[in-house]
Order: C-alpha cells, then sequence, then structure tokens
C-alpha cells in the first residue's frame, strides 16, 4: 500500500488529504482550515504566505491524529493550488510583501500602459498582440494577469521590488518552502504568460517587451517531477520525515480536471468552487480574444485547457449565506437559526440552503442573478462589473432570490460552455466538480440550463487533491502517464436535462446575456 500527502491550497482554506494508490486513488482521510483573503478598497487581493504554511502544518498533524497510519508511510507529498498570484521572495526565500492574489486588480494602469498603446485589436496594441500569440498562443490582456501585478510592485513599491529574488506562485512557494528550491510547474509558467510554447521556455522576446527581469524567473519543471525531499525544518513543522519526496504538483486549472477523469482530449468539465469555470482538453493551442479564453498549458505535456474562467461561482453562495440567510439583522429563511442547531437533519447551512430552492420552481418567479460579485474575465472582462438582481417584484422572496443566485451562476457557466463550442468540440457528458457538485439540485439545475447530461464523481470537493495524488502516481511509477487516470475515476451520479424546464430557462437566459451590456456604463460610473 502507497499513501500519498496531498495538499489543496484554495483561495480561502486548505484541504489536506491523503491517498491510498493502488488500482484506485483512495481518499483516506482529510482535514481542512481557512485562512484570510484580505480585499482592499483599491482593488488589491491579498493574501499571507505565512498564513498558508501554519494552515498546512496544523492541518497535517490533525490529519495524523485521527488515523493509524504512522507519518513515515507517506511516500509523497504534493500540492494543487490557486493560480496566478505573485510571490515574490528574497535570496532567503522570504516573501518581500504580502502575495497578490489571482483576483487582485489593482493594475489596470499598468495594463494600458504596457499593453494598449497603438493600433488596437480588442484593446490590446496589435504589434504586442501578435508576439504575444505568436510565443504563448494568449495575450495577458487582463487587470488580473500575473505580469500586471509583477509591474504594479515595481511601480508602486519600488523599495521592496528591489528585494525581490525570484516571482513564484502560489504552490511554488510552499514548494520553496518544503524544499529550499525555487522552480515553477510548467502549467504556473505558462499563466504568467510570459512562456513560449514553442521552445517550452521562458520568453526572452516577452519580457524583454513586458520589462521582465528574467533573473526573477526560476527553472520550469514538470508536475510529475520529483522537486527535492523535505527539509529538516520543513519536516519539523510538518511532522514528517525529513526527506520525504516532495513532487511538483500543479495549479488548479491544471490539476482538477485530472483528478474530474477528464483528461482524454475533448472531455469537459465544469468546476464551480470559490471560482467557477469550463475547460476543454485540446491538443492544440486555441485562443479566443474576443471572449477572452485561451488553451493552456496543463499537467500533461502537449495537452492544453481551453480555459473559460468566472470570478465568483460558489462565492456568490457564500455572500448568500452571510447576507440572506444569516444577516446582519437576524432574518432566516424559517423562523429557527439551522446554522446553530444540533437537531437539523441538514449537514450544513449549504444543504439547508440548496435543499430549500430546490422546492423553488425553476426561473425563480422571473428574478435573474449577475454573478459578478468581483468583476468577470469571461467572455467579457471587466473588473468593474457586478452583481445585481433584476426584475424583483412584490411577491418575491428569499428563497427566489437564493434559487436565482444559483441559476445565475449555471447561467454564466452555460454561457462559457456556449463560447467554447465555437472553437473546439465539447463533450457531453459533462463532468461537473468541486463544492457547487456536492448538491444535487444545483448539478440537475446545471443540466436543465445547459442541456448536457452531468456527471458527478465521489468526493468532487477534493478532485484537486485528486489530481495532485494522480501525479505523484505518475512520479513514483505507480501510474504509467495521466491518461490512465481518467478509467480510475468512474462517475458517482449522472443528471439528465430536464425538456419540461428549458423554455422557462431560455427565456431567462436570453435577458441574461443582455444584462451586463445594458448596464456597462452604469458598472463603470459606479465601480470604474
Amino acid at each position: 500500500m502507497t499513501y500519498v500527502l496531498a495538499y489543496d491550497i484554495g483561495t480561502t482554506g486548505v484541504k489536506t488529504c491523503l491517498f491510498s494508490l493502488t488500482d484506485r486513488i483512495t481518499l483516506c482521510a482529510s482535514t481542512q482550515e481557512g485562512y484570510g483573503l484580505y480585499l482592499l478598497k483599491n482593488g488589491g487581493a491579498e493574501q499571507e504566505p505565512e498564513e498558508w504554511w501554519q494552515a498546512m502544518c496544523r492541518t497535517t498533524r490533525a490529519l495524523f491524529s485521527q488515523v493509524e497510519i504512522a507519518p513515515e508511510a507517506v511516500s509523497g507529498v504534493s500540492f494543487c493550488s490557486q493560480m496566478q498570484g505573485l510571490v515574490l521572495v528574497d535570496r532567503g526565500g522570504a516573501p518581500v510583501r504580502r502575495a497578490m492574489s489571482y483576483m487582485d486588480q489593482r493594475a489596470g494602469a499598468e495594463l494600458r500602459r504596457g499593453l494598449a498603446h497603438a493600433p488596437q485589436i480588442a484593446g490590446a496594441n496589435v504589434y504586442k498582440l501578435l508576439r504575444c500569440l505568436r510565443a504563448t498562443g494568449a495575450v495577458p490582456s487582463s487587470v488580473k494577469d500575473p505580469v500586471w501585478k509583477y509591474k504594479w510592485v515595481e511601480a508602486h513599491e519600488p523599495a521592496l521590488f528591489a528585494r525581490a529574488n525570484k516571482w513564484l506562485d502560489v504552490k511554488e512557494y510552499l514548494l520553496l518552502r518544503c524544499t529550499g528550491r525555487a522552480v515553477m510547474t510548467e502549467d504556473s509558467a505558462y499563466a504568467t504568460l510570459l512562456y513560449d510554447t514553442r521552445r517550452r521556455g521562458w520568453s526572452e522576446a516577452l519580457c524583454r517587451m513586458f520589462g521582465v527581469n528574467t533573473a526573477h524567473l526560476p527553472p520550469i519543471v514538470q508536475s510529475t517531477d520529483q522537486v527535492g525531499g523535505l527539509t529538516e525544518a520543513a519536516a519539523a513543522d510538518l511532522g514528517l520525515p525529513a526527506g520525504t519526496p516532495v513532487f511538483a504538483g500543479g495549479g488548479d486549472a491544471a490539476l482538477i480536471g485530472v483528478g474530474a477523469g477528464a483528461t482524454a482530449v475533448g472531455a469537459t468539465h465544469i468546476y464551480c468552487g470559490t471560482s467557477g469555470w469550463v475547460i476543454t482538453v485540446t491538443d492544440r493551442q486555441r485562443v479566443d480574444v474576443t471572449a477572452m479564453i485561451a488553451a493552456i498549458a496543463g499537467a500533461q505535456r502537449g495537452r492544453y485547457n481551453y480555459f473559460a474562467e468566472m470570478e465568483t461561482a460558489g462565492k456568490c453562495l457564500e455572500w448568500v449565506k452571510d447576507h440572506l440567510a444569516l444577516d446582519e439583522i437576524g432574518v432566516y429563511l424559517e423562523k429557527k437559526d439551522v446554522a446553530g442547531s444540533q437537531e437539523t437533519v441538514y449537514q450544513s447551512l449549504y444543504d439547508y440552503l440548496t435543499e430549500t430552492v430546490g422546492r423553488v420552481p425553476p426561473g425563480a418567479g422571473g428574478v435573474i442573478f449577475t454573478p459578478w460579485l468581483h468583476g468577470n474575465r469571461c467572455p467579457f472582462e471587466d473588473p468593474a462589473a457586478a452583481g445585481m438582481f433584476f426584475n424583483i417584484r412584490l411577491d418575491t422572496g428569499k428563497t427566489e432570490l437564493i434559487r436565482a443566485v444559483l441559476e445565475g451562476v449555471c447561467f454564466h457557466l452555460r454561457w462559457m460552455l456556449e463560447a467554447e463550442a465555437k472553437k473546439v468540440p465539447t463533450s457531453d457528458p459533462v463532468r461537473f466538480v468541486g463544492g457547487g457538485a456536492l448538491s444535487p439540485v444545483t448539478a440537475q439545475m446545471l443540466a436543465d440550463i445547459t442541456d448536457r447530461r452531468i456527471e458527478t464523481v465521489d468526493s468532487p470537493q477534493n478532485v484537486g487533491s485528486v489530481g495532485a495524488a494522480a501525479v505523484m502516481a505518475v512520479g513514483l511509477g505507480l501510474v504509467p502517464d495521466l491518461d490512465a487516470v481518467g478509467a480510475l475515476i468512474p462517475a458517482a451520479a449522472v443528471y439528465q436535462p430536464n425538456g419540461a424546464h428549458r423554455a422557462v430557462y431560455d427565456k431567462s437566459y436570453a435577458v441574461f446575456k443582455k444584462l451586463y451590456a445594458a448596464n456597462r456604463a452604469q458598472f463603470r460610473a459606479l465601480n470604474g
């Protein structure tokens, strides 16, 4: 029996999972802990790297206190993490400032200076756009792309920038903390949009064009590579043996599809966690500049993930929990506090919410919600876009509003799925994973709204960790390649679209797609 430890480093917390590797990837135990996401008034979104590390240490020790498996039995450690963060570290490996999250959107001026001068296509300098497309197959045209975070620090915090020795992403910092080696996996390197997919290395031409110091960029490794062994200091912190092999792992956009079992060319999966996305596996690079979709490097060499992302998906339901169900004035869906009740039959408040909205007819009484609570990336890029409820009437209640939130997330996922289908063949069925896939109500809603067969897997909230376990299985020589993983992860449930709901959803969806264009100027007036 081979055991491996996988850390899923998300936006709001870490999940630490122990797996056994046989002819299946089996979850033995897991623990989790949250940490801060610091949203600033200027559009900043930051995290404290030390909080990631301390949460890893506490959850690791808690996990082994709950199982009879000894830490010495662990054959490998790896990561699945949020991507497109910026962690600048000094020569000693210490961060020079808090990490900038993928959600950070304060570098608008840097984007304009770096990309938007001279003749333009989709807001980008045509000459720079073509050079980017030639090298990477994509363009850093979003204010949230890491290169503009890097340039923001250079412009606004020059003293801190001068201390920087290496530019890392989230898991890369934790790999450094574990092994003492500064590296970057190919998928994370690609996510900087400074990676030349033709030469499989950093693009010196793009670095010169954008003013990036190539000495800041670490060596590139593959997801299945062993980076090193746990240092004495890291092992002592984690409660694991020194020298335990540490494998490179991958970003969430690369490994969640692996953990979903959607590894074959043409396979499509939908993820609904804090953020949300639609990904289809391709064997060549594709780009849709107008819809902000690009084929990014995945965990498998020679494979790409045609990637459409929304900033807030499950985060919208968290907002509902905080402000509609458990709001500041104590108004609840029913006259009882289900979150604090020990007698409720529901496992969590989220279960209660989805069960409640399951009793509301499709269409949410005509109410439509836009899930752009922190701007949006695809199929339109606008950090000023915001959420709203549209078409509230006197007979609208909280349950209709909450159902409208779930439907709004699904409408946006459909919008991205349809945008992908314009460029690449997408699959039917679609694998649905992430915390949102824990709810049968949401899974059925997604099937009805997309008119696709939706499949879920066991423990869909842990698929990132499953993907990290899969790369370790390859790295340890237990699995020949990541293509073999798909057969090991069967569907646990299947949801067929209900044709009786199609007309009402199509009607609301048609209006949903028009709400951004109709309110773009108002969003800019209030939030620009």
